[in-house]
C-alpha cells in the first residue's frame, strides 16, 4: 500500500532554485516557523521539510488552518535569500487516503 499526499502536508509552489535554497537551511526555517506558531498559541508545528519538483511540501502534526498557513506564506516571503515572485500560496493537499 502505498500513501497519497495528506492534508498535515502544506505544498508551497516555488522555482527549483528557491526549493534549493529553502533546503539547504531547513532546520532553521523549522525552527523559527514552529516560534511564529507558537507565539499565536497555535496547537499546529512542523516536523520537517521535504520538496518535489514543484516545490516544498511542509509537514506538519496535525492539519494547518487558513491561519497558520498565512503564517508560513509570509515567512517564506520574506526570506533574504528566496525570489519572492516564485513563490506561490501555500495550499494543503487534496488527497487524504491511502491506495493499495
Amino acid at each position: 500500500m502505498t500513501k497519497s499526499l495528506s492534508r498535515k502536508q502544506i505544498i508551497i509552489p516555488m522555482s527549483m532554485t528557491n526549493i534549493e535554497k529553502v533546503i539547504a537551511q531547513s532546520n532553521t526555517y523549522i525552527v523559527n516557523i514552529n516560534r511564529l506558531l507558537k507565539e499565536v498559541k497555535s496547537d499546529i508545528s512542523v516536523d520537517y521539510i521535504c520538496f518535489d519538483n514543484k516545490g516544498i511540501i511542509i509537514i506538519t502534526n496535525k492539519v494547518a488552518t487558513s491561519s497558520n498557513l498565512n503564517i508560513m506564506k509570509k515567512y517564506v516571503k520574506e526570506l533574504n535569500n528566496v525570489d519572492v515572485n516564485d513563490v506561490m500560496s501555500p495550499r494543503l493537499s487534496q488527497s487524504v487516503r491511502a491506495t493499495g
